[in-house]
């Protein structure tokens, strides 16, 4: 690419955009040029997050949010669309992982928290924001999801069973909209990242050995710039 800043002009909204992949991803589209709306539960993260992007000489606004809140979602979505006309890119890294436990001694309130975070906002993110995601020129959805929801394994169900049905509402959406409008849906696994939700799944690991937040953020940046097929998926090495 020719342009250094190939995302100027865009709007992006970044869920989960506090720490970790979501705050790099934030971070590296600024770079890029997009005016970033990140969203967390932890205002001042976000303001951190904020403050190394006009840092870098790029844009964001703050937009405080907890996804298990009832009508949350709705009332962020009403709340962007009286200040902006499209969403060029939304990138849905917000999620929860449970404790680490055998099917049989999942622990019920965690597992709740994990559907209604990683599930039920999924569904409200697609629901709230598909008008001006639908309106954008080439409006794209991103989601983040674990190599576990395609590939169960021992002790990870409920979060991967989330992750399951995180991917197929995401996919479902982008085969709804696909011949309607030149949006398009994309997932994304991180593979072994250097973040806090890595570290609590694998305590003795160490964190040296595992990729930086931002080599994701940048191949979200080139996904962004690039474009992609609905239904495209990849893991990031």
């Amino acid at each position: 690419m020719t342009d250094t800043k190939p995302l100027s002009g865009q709007t992006a909204l970044v869920t989960g955009a506090s720490r970790g992949i979501g705050a790099a991803t934030a971070i590296a589209l600024a770079k890029a040029g997009a005016h970033v709306i990140i969203t967390a539960r932890k205002v001042k993260e976000l303001e951190a997050v904020e403050d190394q992007i006009h840092a870098i000489g790029g844009t964001s606004t703050i937009a405080p949010v907890d996804l298990m809140e009832p009508d949350a979602i709705s009332r962020l979505a009403a709340a962007i669309a009286g200040r902006w006309d499209t969403i060029d890119l939304m990138v849905i890294s917000a999620a929860y992982l449970p404790e680490l436990t055998p099917l049989s001694q999942i622990d019920p309130k965690q597992f709740n928290t994990a559907i209604l975070t990683n599930v039920v906002a999924t569904q409200a993110l697609l629901a709230g924001f598909d008008p001006l995601l639908r309106r954008a020129k080439a409006g794209k959805i991103i989601g983040l999801t674990s190599s576990v929801g395609a590939d169960p394994r021992p002790y990870w169900g409920a979060y991967g069973s989330t992750k399951a049905a995180f991917d197929n509402l995401l996919l479902t959406y982008g085969a709804e909209v696909e011949k309607l409008s030149e949006l398009r849906v994309a997932i994304l696994d991180p593979g072994a990242t250097r973040t806090a939700m890595r570290a609590r799944a694998y305590p003795g690991e160490n964190p040296e050995t595992l990729k930086v937040p931002d080599v994701v953020a940048e191949r979200i940046v080139a996904l962004a710039s690039d474009g992609f097929e609905t239904g495209y998926r990849e893991r990031v090495d």
